[in-house]
């Protein structure tokens, strides 16, 4: 800790400028995410890893049955419907992992059209009726297909290529598989189909819940601000108000009643004329906040989550200063509620009461927004990247934010401290 009070990170080995290089590009879509996607962000990021993963196993899985049924076919095309239908699933991970949302979407998408040309290549590798066995083994693979479709696309068109995906495995068995009944055909696309579609039920449920959130933080946000900004506005006219009752009006009646000159109502009307230049001069700006202003701005958006948090104010001097944008505001509030967030989801102790509390300080110029809890804690060398409530939605969005800075202490069974420092000139 320096003398100003301001916490500091510990010195890290950097890596070589070669491979920050190629990660900060790999992570420059996440760095442009608007705040306010940030929860479905998130679940888009996790999803996108789960389903990578899932697909590297399946494919394992599976490799026993290629080689079975590769017996009877060419090996190029055991190794291309192979690639076709798995290659894509570590790249998924790993873009879900590193890079934003859009990014994922497309790897997913690439990954859903690929199955099919797995499925479409049967014909030109297959033979028909050659594969000993109930199904041929794409077949097997259209659930985890159709899952990453649901990422990388809107409902309707999921639900167009769960039907493509699901009638064209059909087909494929029915091209492979000696001795089909119209019932077996029918029960292997009923089968199909109805995987798929729990997947994308769940899926959808998923994605359309993390938007709601999002949309009902950005209204809690908005609904903050304007709040901040028409009080801010009240004390301006309450304070002009009173300029003009108890210097102008002050002043004019003590000269219609003194009738002659009078050193006191010339010092009087001097002293009103400078307040009025004062006033005039001062910079008048609705998208800033004071200091008074900015802390009822971010006590209101921790009360949106918990009204049972503590919110405590300290201010040094020459507070007054503070002149904090709305936009610079609304970041700091996003990166405190997720810590509220994350507190109320992980920090809990059975058998008694966390106690969360969060201080404002405010001195010349800067914020410095401490949350803090007695609850579990964590070992912060043991969150990995994907844990983004950390890393990107308090960390990241303060790195990105013009004279912004965070950090974040904790260990296991000895709470979690939260720090938020903004200065306006960009120096902590």
């Amino acid at each position: 800790m320096t003398a100003s009070g301001t916490l500091e990170t510990p010195a890290v080995s950097r890596p070589l400028p070669s491979v920050a290089a190629f990660t900060k590009r790999l992570r420059g879509n996440l760095m442009k995410d608007d705040p306010a996607t940030a929860a479905y962000d998130r679940i888009m990021r996790r999803l996108g890893i789960s389903i990578g993963i899932a697909g590297v196993i399946v494919g394992c899985v599976e490799l026993p049955e290629v080689a079975e049924q590769g017996r009877h076919a060419p090996a190029w095309w055991s190794v291309t419907a192979l690639v076709l239908a798995f290659g894509w699933y570590p790249v998924i991970s790993v873009v879900s992992a590193l890079s934003g949302p859009r990014a994922t979407r497309f790897v997913c998408g690439c990954a859903a059209v690929s199955f099919l040309g797995a499925l479409a290549s049967i014909p030109f590798g297959v033979e028909l009726h050659s594969v000993d066995g109930t199904t041929v083994w794409p077949y097997r693979v259209t659930a985890l297909a159709v899952t990453a479709a649901v990422l990388a696309w809107p409902t309707r068109l999921t639900v167009a290529y769960l039907l493509t995906a699901a009638t064209s495995a059909a087909a494929a068995t029915v091209y492979t598989v000696p001795a089909l009944t119209t019932q077996h055909v029918a029960e292997n696309f009923l089968r199909s189909a109805g995987l798929a579609a729990l997947f994308v039920w769940c899926g959808t449920a998923v994605t359309g819940a993390a938007a709601r959130v999002d949309r009902e933080s950005a209204i809690a946000s908005r609904r903050a601000a304007a709040q901040a900004a028409a009080q801010a506005r009240d004390r301006e006219h309450a304070r002009f108000a009173a300029l003009i009752h108890d210097a102008v009006l002050s002043t004019l009646l003590e000269a219609s009643r003194a009738g002659t000159a009078s050193d006191v109502l010339q010092r009087q009307a001097e002293r009103t004329l400078e307040q009025l230049d004062e006033y005039r001069g001062e910079e008048r700006d609705p998208d800033l906040l004071d200091a008074r202003s900015a802390v009822l701005f971010l006590r209101a958006a921790v009360h949106e989550i918990n009204p049972s948090v503590r919110f405590a104010t300290r201010t040094w001097p020459g507070f007054d200063d503070l002149r904090m944008p709305v936009h610079s505001a609304s970041t700091i509030a996003a990166a405190l509620t997720e810590a509220v967030r994350n507190s109320l989801r992980h920090a809990a102790v059975p058998g008694r009461e966390v106690r969360r509390t969060v201080t404002a300080t405010v001195s010349a110029g800067s914020i410095r927004i401490a949350f803090t809890d007695d609850g579990a804690g964590f070992d912060l060398a043991a969150v990995t990247a994907d844990r983004l409530g950390i890393s990107m939605s308090i960390l990241g969005r303060m790195r990105q934010l013009a004279g912004g800075s965070a950090f974040v202490e904790s260990q296991p069974g000895e709470g979690t401290t939260v720090t938020l420092v903004w200065g306006g000139d960009g120096s902590r």
